[in-house]
């Protein structure tokens, strides 16, 4: 017998009983006591989103370490997009309570939410994206 010869069935693999497959690839059950660990981006995303009801995506999230010298903290720019006339509203809603909103976010003092860009697209798509910009301070 040569070594390229092989007397296994080439095709064993698609009649084979797949309850006895191991598979590597699922991922292992978590344990119901733990949970992830939310980051300040993830809080502040939830909060962008309750003021908006759940009406937007988020299309994009940076935040920068910023520090001054009796103050350190965070910037985090938020672009948001609304399609469909009632998720317009909710974002043209945004933009109007945004500026004066109180953020409950443990550890941080928002010191500024602004809007800093708005593309708002009308047709038989309505589309807002929103830019928003938000300045953490770092509380004690």
């Amino acid at each position: 017998m040569m070594l390229t010869e092989s007397l296994r069935d080439p095709f064993a693999h698609i009649f084979a009983d797949f309850e006895t497959i191991e598979v590597k690839s699922v991922p292992a059950a978590r344990s119901a006591g733990f949970r992830p660990r939310r980051t300040l981006a993830d809080r502040v995303r939830a909060a962008l989103m309750g003021l908006t009801g759940g009406a937007g995506t988020v299309l994009g999230h940076e935040e920068k370490p910023w520090v001054s010298i009796t103050f350190s903290g965070t910037r985090h720019e938020v672009v948001l997009e609304f399609c469909g006339p009632e998720a317009v509203a909710a974002g043209e809603a945004l933009i109007e309570r945004l500026p004066d909103h109180e953020f409950a976010l443990p550890g941080q003092l928002v010191a500024d939410a602004t809007i800093t860009k708005v593309d708002h697209r009308f047709g038989a798509m309505e589309r807002l994206e929103v830019t928003a910009v938000l300045l953490l301070l770092e509380e004690g």
